[in-house]
């Protein structure tokens, strides 16, 4: 029963396998096809980002109706562009409150609420230009400069940041603070305690706030229920609403959406600031929220990749959502990105191509069309409920865990980045990120590592005697290797690493009575490349060296290096019989004896 029970699920399989591979032949092909999994995932992140969007677009301080217009024109965009077959295209909170933030600075939201508008579709606009221009030009590296951990880090500063501003919702206050810090928040928070918390409100919140982390708690304890956390924050939505409308709690301070303009994306072109003092304003925050957007597509995008076994083009990817939102610009929409709580949702439920991204925008589309009247009484402690459990994701307390045991200079840019979000602002943390990150990329490359080899016994093998602690050094011979290229940046440094590591060896050698060092080899094979200041440094080297009665030696240089060697006549300055394929060789030719013995 056994072997005939495995081998009905391995037929089952091959089906499978033969129905996936025909439908995406028939896809490949033009055929009009829908896939199951497809309008399953588009219908379920539907339900998923309709309240979400409206919540997001709060965070950008912008009306209800353009966090719908996002979650439409862009992921029609994406679908017929992109190279992901999961990812879930739409506002998030981190870009939202990004974007907010560095737009309140410029104009306020509520004095000037049209040109603030504008600067947002500018914004966008250039954040489009942006993301487009790396993709087009290759350039897509650039985002590698913020390293995991700070990532890391300001997402999850980023998040306690979002979940705090909800308070303002959650707890009914009117007088909110318009700055991030958790300082001003908090002062804000327990100044308003005695007159402006609302009881109604906090019943509301905190009773689906529980629903919804349950509801959470629910889809990880049981995958099959992926639709359950997906389908509650609608849910709650629906049934706040209801609640609102039937007991009139606006009247009782209860605040509400109140309206959300119904209709499909305006045209907004002609709202861009294509001149004036706000056009280098729009330009910059645009760069900085389109990094930021790209950075967290990207980042999803290849997770979602690696788990189903296909390649991601990122440079193809960065042009999609460059186009996507360059349109979304004059459609209304402000910066839209990957969101990895709808695309883990995507692919629980089982997309199988972007045609699920074209389904949600088709719900959306009704909602726009036919329901917004519907969430008039929708209480913004439901929203403010639903970011706050769309944000504790964000929260990776494992990975900075993680961070620590690994790297403690990584950890350093983690909590730099954590700290400067929580305490200062968004913008800050951002800089904090950035600034660690090229402080420990220029660290490297300037203080690359380099190591003495000794001799593993019984072997021709040399290696670094601090990982090999049997590892035994020859007799008057020195190995240094050096791991990393050698440029301009580092050249000096090597060379007097190198000198200071030699001098204090022969200083142990004298105290001990053993022979001077008579030969110095370099072991070169990590070398990828150098340039005339590493060249320079390797003269240098052999001239400080033969002051002191000591034969540079090279092992086992790359092409390259060897090209450049022997075009700047280095090689003749050393003597080619002074360069050697590897350590063993050169060590036998300079010391045969001495090499056995060792």
């Amino acid at each position: 029963m056994a072997s005939v029970h495995s081998s009905n699920e391995e037929l089952e399989t091959k089906e499978m396998d033969t129905r996936s591979l025909s439908s995406s032949r028939n896809h490949s092909q033009g055929t009009p096809y829908i896939h199951k999994g497809d309008l399953i995932a588009g219908l379920t992140i539907a339900s998923l980002c309709i309240p979400q969007d409206i919540g997001y677009s709060k965070l950008a301080n912008l009306a209800p109706q353009y966090g719908l217009y996002s979650s439409f024109v862009p992921p029609l965009i994406y679908a017929v562009m992109g190279s992901s077959r999961d990812i879930a295209i739409g506002p998030v909170a981190v870009v939202s409150l990004l974007l907010g933030t560095l737009l309140q600075n410029e104009i306020d939201p509520i004095t000037n609420p049209e040109d603030y508008r504008r600067l947002a579709f500018t914004a966008t606009f250039f954040a489009g230009i942006t993301q487009a221009t790396l993709g087009i030009l290759r350039m897509g590296f650039l985002i590698d400069f913020l390293s995991h951990a700070a990532i890391v880090g300001f997402m999850g500063g980023a998040a306690i940041t979002i979940a705090l501003q909800q308070l303002k919702g959650f707890l009914g206050i009117r007088k909110f603070t318009k700055k991030t810090d958790i300082v001003s928040v908090m002062q804000s928070v327990f100044h308003s305690a005695h007159h402006g918390w609302n009881w109604q409100t906090m019943v509301i919140g905190a009773s689906f706030l529980t629903f919804l982390l349950f509801a959470k708690y629910i889809g990880k304890k049981k995958k099959n229920l992926f639709w359950v956390p997906a389908i509650a924050p609608l849910i709650s939505v629906i049934l706040s609403t209801f609640f609102v409308y039937i007991t009139h709690a606006e009247k009782k301070g209860v605040e509400i959406v109140r309206h959300i303009e119904k209709g499909i994306n305006p045209p907004s072109v002609n709202e861009i600031f294509f001149t004036g003092e706000y056009l280098a304003k729009g330009f910059k925050i645009g760069v900085v929220a389109g990094m930021i957007a790209l950075t967290e597509a990207i980042a999803i995008g290849r997770t979602f990749a690696s788990m189903k076994d296909y390649q991601l083009d990122g440079n193809k990817e960065m042009v999609a959502l460059g186009t996507m939102n360059i349109v979304g610009s004059m459609t209304s929409c402000y910066v839209s990105t990957g969101s990895f709580s709808r695309s883990a949702v995507n692919y629980m439920a089982g997309c199988q191509t972007a045609v699920s991204n074209i389904v949600m925008s088709c719900v959306v589309f009704l909602t726009l069309q036919f329901i917004t009247p519907l969430f008039k009484y929708t209480p913004n402690a439901i929203l403010a409920a639903i970011i706050i459990s769309a944000v504790i994701n964000l929260i990776d307390f494992q990975a900075a865990i993680l961070i620590w045991k690994i790297d403690k200079f990584d950890f350093v840019a983690c909590m730099g980045a954590f700290f400067g979000v929580i305490f200062a602002s968004v913008e800050i943390g951002l800089l904090i990120a950035v600034s660690i990150s090229f402080a420990k990329i220029l660290l490297q490359v300037t203080r690359p590592r380099t190591a003495i080899l000794g001799k593993i016994p019984s072997t021709t093998v040399y290696r670094n005697i601090q990982q090999y602690p049997e590892a035994t050094k020859v007799p008057g011979v020195m190995i240094v290797r050096v791991d990393s290229a050698i440029y301009f940046s580092n050249s000096n440094y090597i060379k007097e690493r190198i000198l200071r590591w030699l001098a204090d060896e022969e200083e142990l050698l004298k105290e001990a009575y053993l022979p001077s060092i008579e030969f110095l080899i370099v072991e070169m094979s990590p070398v990828t490349d150098i340039d005339t200041s590493g060249i320079h440094a390797l003269e240098e080297l052999h001239s400080s060296l033969r002051k002191r009665d000591i034969q540079l030696v090279l092992a086992n240089p790359g092409p390259v290096v060897i090209d450049k060697i022997h075009a700047s006549h280095v090689a003749n300055l050393i003597g080619e019989d002074r360069i050697f394929l590897t350590v063993a060789e050169a060590v036998s030719s300079c010391s045969p004896k001495l090499a056995e013995e060792a």
